[in-house]
Order: C-alpha cells, then structure tokens, then sequence
C-alpha cells in the first residue's frame, strides 16, 4: 500500500493535514468497528485497512505536526479533556459516618421541636447500626435522661425511673450523666 491509497481509503486528498486524517480515521474507525459490526468480515477487513492506512500515514507526518495540532485541539477544547481517575465510592465507615452525623442533625431537630419520643427512636436505630460507638451511646444516654425528666415533669414515676435507668445503663462510665441523673432520682423522691 502506497501513501495514494492511504489518503484515498481516508477519504482524504494526498498530502492532508494530521487534524484531517485523525478525524477521517476515527469517524472510519468508528463505522467499520468490529464491536459495532459482529459478523460482517468486509467491515472487519475495512477497519483493519483504515487502521493500517492511519498508522503508515502517522509515520510520514513530521512529528512537529502532530504535536502541535494535539497542543491547539487541547487549548481549543476540539478533543476530549484527558480522562480523570475515577474517584473510588465511598468506604462503608465513611458511609457510616455521614449517616451518623446526618442522625445528629435531625436529632437535634427532633430536640428543638419537643419531639423526644421519636428522638429516642431514631436513636435507637443509629445505636443497633453502630453498637461500638461511643458518641452514638452518649446521647442516646442523654437523650432518655431528657425523655426521663419530662416524664418526671408529668408526674409519669414509674415511666421516668425506667429511663433514667436507661440512661445510666447505655452509658454507665459517664460521670456527668450518673450526677446528673442521681440528682433527678433525688427529684422523684420529692415527688412521691
């Protein structure tokens, strides 16, 4: 195969510049592809005659050429931006903590709103989610110490000791919280 037949099995005239051949040969490529032709051999001998007509066409280019036309179609933006590395999904502990702060929040929000009883359920599940962590058992201490004293605020006794004991039972080396919660059962003897 001489250069004549290679620009002609291009489609190009003799002598083309390398922005032309490329474009010829990839649009070929494309349409001679054998994944996009499964069993037409006169499309697979098509594709392997473009293929071979680029290569032998690549080696009589000056390479000046080449590089200076890959250099304008990069800063003109005609090609494809290299492809970046594909970002890894997030692991299982990130995932983790992003549903463990996103809980926080609308726990805070449950708080804000008075709506303690569904506090103490979303809490509960973010606990059996995470059983080994020691924030999400702090304030799942806390908040059946908050769910205890209203209860001790309606006068509900039995209730209030139940989750007061949940609360020092959940986070049993929260000295703080063990105060705190003596001083509410101090509060419900008053009471009764």
């Amino acid at each position: 195969m001489d250069l004549g037949d290679c620009y002609r099995l291009l489609g190009l005239r003799s002598g083309a510049a390398f922005a032309d051949i490329k474009a010829s040969y990839r649009r070929l490529a494309q349409q001679y592809h054998p994944d996009i032709n499964p069993g037409d051999h006169k499309a697979k001998d098509k594709f392997i005659a473009v293929t071979e007509a680029y290569k032998m066409l690549l080696q009589v280019i000056p390479p000046e050429e080449i590089a200076q036309q890959s250099t304008q179609s990069a800063s003109s933006g005609y090609e494809k931006p290299p492809v970046q590395p594909t970002q890894q999904p997030p692991s299982l502990l990130e995932i983790e903590q992003q549903l463990k702060w996103k809980t926080y929040d609308q726990l805070q929000q449950f708080l804000k709103e008075k709506r303690v009883p569904q506090a103490i359920a979303l809490v509960e599940a973010l606990a059996q989610r995470l059983p080994e962590d020691s924030e999400v058992r702090q304030w799942q201490a806390l908040i059946y110490q908050i769910w205890g004293r209203a209860l001790i605020a309606q006068k509900q006794i039995l209730k209030a000791k139940i989750y007061l004991n949940k609360a020092l039972k959940t986070d049993p080396n929260n000295k703080t919280l063990l105060f705190e919660v003596q001083q509410d059962f101090q509060r419900l003897e008053q009471i009764s």
